[in-house]
């Protein structure tokens, strides 16, 4: 364990032998999620054997409840018809990748690393050259903005003129800045 506290741990069998090599293969990946992430509190783990179908072997089942700070990541693997969910093992490696992707998620949240959508912008075009496939754009502040035919999302290029408003949003490109994901109506953009 990293600088973290003890994760509290609880497995629970139901419909199903105990096995302590599966308990410790358990307890394993919760150590690596841990060294992933210190600050998880508890873990609560529920395998059970599904008794549908008696002409081949048992298909499992298993739940993990994985606690951190203000959430809790939630993991339920049924087997449905997946012959693969015929060996624990395999049933346990499937739900705690889904929680380790989980807890990804959560972390990069955490530390402010999820996309941030770039806000649209307004201008005018202040020149076309449809002979290039480009023009320029003039911001409310009265910069200069590249804009590509390439650029345009639900709008074609020949039938822009100058002074048309367009909504964009603005990057850093090679030569300067330039206009992404431009289009005329501002219903038309994606976030």
């Amino acid at each position: 364990m990293l600088k973290g506290i003890a994760v509290q741990i609880q497995i629970t069998w139901r419909n199903v032998e105990q096995s302590e090599a599966v308990e410790a293969d358990i307890r394993e990946k919760i150590h690596k999620l841990e060294q992933f992430y210190d600050k998880i509190v508890s873990c609560k783990v529920a395998i059970e054997a599904s008794h549908r179908r008696h002409h081949k072997g048992n298909l499992y089942r298993i739940h993990i409840v994985l606690e951190v700070p203000e959430h809790e990541i939630v993991v339920s693997r049924d087997p449905g018809d997946h012959h693969e969910h015929e060996d624990m093992y395999v049933t346990v490696r499937d739900a705690f990748d889904s929680a380790r992707r989980q807890l990804q998620g959560y972390v990069s949240k955490r530390r402010g690393k999820v996309k941030q959508h770039a806000a649209h912008q307004v201008g005018r075009i202040r020149m076309l050259n449809p002979d290039e496939d480009y023009g320029f754009l003039e911001t409310a502040d009265g910069r200069d903005v590249y804009l590509h035919r390439n650029s345009l999302i639900n709008t074609d290029f020949d039938d822009l003129t100058e002074g048309t408003e367009v909504y964009f949003v603005e990057e850093q490109g090679r030569e300067g800045p330039q206009a992404t994901r431009a289009s005329v109506g501002k219903h038309h953009l994606p976030e």
